[in-house]
């Protein structure tokens, strides 16, 4: 029997508590969704965004919560039957559970952040590092100010790989967050033109991303991308946050992992790499030049985790983007199928180039064509109307057929489009469904992305529900 995630004790001592009611001895995962809540776990009544975890402590009791850690001043509004723990803030004595997690632990861990690739580069590592050991990570993306405590709350103690992903928004957010992780490597991906309307300026957000060499353990690693314009920058600023040791990764000679032959297929790339002077061959799973450059960061932080380095670039293999986040799915058409390339969780310039590559990237048999529908890019500030109007060089570089654009700031885009090229525009997602419906044809590969605000999902949706998947259980 595997040991519990926490005992009775070692959680009230962690949170700094007071025990109410029947606790159970026992704590077997920490949860702050009534909805998802598995019999045994903690439930976190934590103030969320839009809902107060309070609200649903007597359905995650009903559930059959070990506990509900809840705040002293919402006590009398609670069943008097329940079972708590009882702190001033529920989402303090959750950060105060992770630190305690992070205390107690052996595990080598590594933190990733970057403006573009976080949670695919965490999910390339997880794959990577299971094949050496016992892996704890985030799950989808939580990598936020509750995202990560939570993830350091859930590690158990004899993990031997610990992968968190960081995220932010602003500046100062990254430095509290990676000071509980306390990473022996840290990955940034890159660093480019994402949530400027809170920044300014691409060097500021390089400078906040930086704010996570802060918490890197006493001869620690950073591993930063040689190709990325503000990789001096980001050197400069690990030298003074007293980093000593930095790895490179990129595709130009000079780096310290380095791809020196790449070819790129449909669905998935092949790749002939230099990792810290060991060569390596192996194959992603996953299409796109963005998933290369990555692969090197990943397989650097291997190294640097003493793991081992053939079984990971196997790995590589298995790797799949997941929904939401370039996820290919093969749709039955009429005459035949039509590839679709799931983009819609969020979108950037970045991130918006490399999705219009892949498209670029895949075979297309004629009459078929390729497609893109794209949705507006949030959080730009005033240089919105330029970088979507710039969209138009990687579409004309991936020779995309058909564009379909949705949302006030996509139409900069729309107006530098050639007209053959012109496909649908509205100022709301859901518009464009009935003409991208009835405009499919086989051999087409669809392409849609676009910011979570912007709704892009639902069109996902409707394409599946109108043209049933080859493959159920690839597109479940």
């Amino acid at each position: 029997m595997s040991e519990p995630l926490w005992t009775r004790d070692a959680f009230v001592e962690a949170t700094g508590g007071e025990i109410r009611g029947e606790v159970a001895d026992l704590v077997t995962g920490i949860s702050i969704d009534s909805r998802t809540l598995q019999p045994g776990d903690a439930f976190v009544a934590i103030l969320g965004d839009r809902f107060d975890g309070h609200d649903f402590t007597a359905a995650a009791l009903d559930a059959g919560a070990s506990l509900a850690l809840v705040a002293a001043d919402r006590v009398k509004d609670l069943p008097e039957d329940g079972r708590y723990v009882i702190v001033d803030d529920p989402l303090d004595a959750l950060r105060k559970l992770g630190v305690a997690a992070r205390a107690r632990t052996h595990a080598r861990i590594v933190a990733v952040t970057g403006s573009v690739g976080k949670t695919s580069t965490k999910e390339a590592l997880r794959l990577c590092l299971e094949r050496s050991g016992k892996v704890h990570a985030s799950v989808a993306s939580f990598n936020n100010h509750w995202g990560v405590p939570l993830t350091l709350a859930r590690m158990p103690a004899d993990t031997e790989y610990g992968v968190f992903e960081i995220g932010m928004n602003h500046a100062g957010e990254i430095t509290p967050l990676v000071k509980m992780v306390r990473p022996h490597v840290a990955i940034i991906t890159t660093v480019q033109a994402v949530h400027l309307e809170f920044f300014g300026s691409v060097e500021k957000i390089a400078k906040a991303k930086a704010e996570i060499f802060d918490g890197l353990e006493p001869e620690g690693v950073a591993i930063l991308n040689r190709d990325n314009v503000q990789f001096d920058l980001l050197c400069f600023l690990a030298s003074v946050a007293g980093v000593r040791n930095i790895r490179t990764f990129g595709e130009r000679p000079g780096a310290d992992s380095v791809a020196e032959k790449v070819s790129l297929q449909p669905g998935n790339s092949s790749v002939q790499a230099q990792i810290l002077g060991q060569e390596l061959t192996y194959k992603i799973g996953a299409a796109g030049r963005h998933h290369v450059k990555n692969t090197l960061a990943v397989l650097t932080a291997v190294v640097e985790l003493g793991a081992d380095l053939a079984l990971a670039g196997l790995a590589l293999a298995d790797m799949r983007s997941p929904k939401g986040r370039g996820e290919v799915t093969e749709l039955e058409v009429q005459g035949g199928t039509i590839n679709l390339i799931d983009e819609s969780y969020n979108a950037n310039p970045a991130s918006m180039r490399a999705a219009l590559a892949v498209v670029g990237e895949a075979p297309v048999k004629r009459p078929g064509r390729r497609v893109a529908v794209l949705g507006d890019m949030r959080e730009l500030g005033e240089d919105s109307e330029r970088l979507h109007a710039e969209l138009i060089d990687p579409v004309k570089q991936a020779a995309v057929d058909v564009v379909y654009c949705a949302g006030p700031f996509m139409h900069a885009l729309w107006d530098q489009l050639p007209k053959a090229i012109r496909g649908a525009y509205s100022d709301e997602a859901k518009g464009l469904t009935e003409t991208l419906l009835s405009e499919v044809r086989s051999g087409d590969v669809i392409m849609i992305k676009g910011s979570l605000g912007t709704r892009m999902g639902p069109l996902v949706d409707a394409l599946k529900k109108e043209f049933p998947p080859v493959d159920d259980t690839a597109a479940a």
